[in-house]
């Protein structure tokens, strides 16, 4: 078997850690937004739009006093919110931060597991501007801190 120098070594080892290594730590997060998307299409899309632009005039009360569905693209106020505040009202509803507020928003726990619920999450915070991410993870460390 050849002997090949030292350099040649390292310069084999910093190719694989730059090339291979983040194509294999990247696969599990893309494969997860792939699901959470697929998962979005099935049982979000119907109310909050295939694009995330939710109903229209989605600010003001329907005639039963409840909202229509809000985007989850940058123009909503999704990204104002913790994952932790995100994850509770997918899996347990709007009531659970806001007691008492009535919404159409069914909860989710039973129909979907914690891990789609954050990969659903995953897939709509990976559709927002880099400054929305950025508000997001700050509020969801700020969060995790108190």
């Amino acid at each position: 078997m050849p002997q090949f120098p030292q350099s040649m070594r390292r310069t084999a080892v910093l190719v694989a850690i730059t090339t291979i290594l983040p194509s294999a730590c990247a696969a599990p997060a893309d494969k997860t937004i792939e699901v959470g998307k697929q998962i979005y299409a099935d049982r979000c899309a119907t109310c909050h739009g295939v694009n995330l632009a939710g109903q229209p005039d989605w600010r003001t009360p329907l005639p039963n006093g409840r909202l229509p569905a809000p985007p989850h693209d940058a123009s909503g106020h999704t990204w104002h919110h913790s994952d932790a505040q995100l994850f509770r009202i997918t899996r347990d509803g709007l009531a659970a931060i806001v007691p008492g507020y009535e919404s159409d928003m069914p909860a989710f726990a039973g129909v979907l597991s914690d891990k789609e619920i954050r990969a659903v999450l995953d897939y709509i915070k990976s559709t927002w501007p880099q400054q929305e991410r950025e508000y997001q993870r700050e509020r969801s460390r700020a969060d995790t801190e108190s």
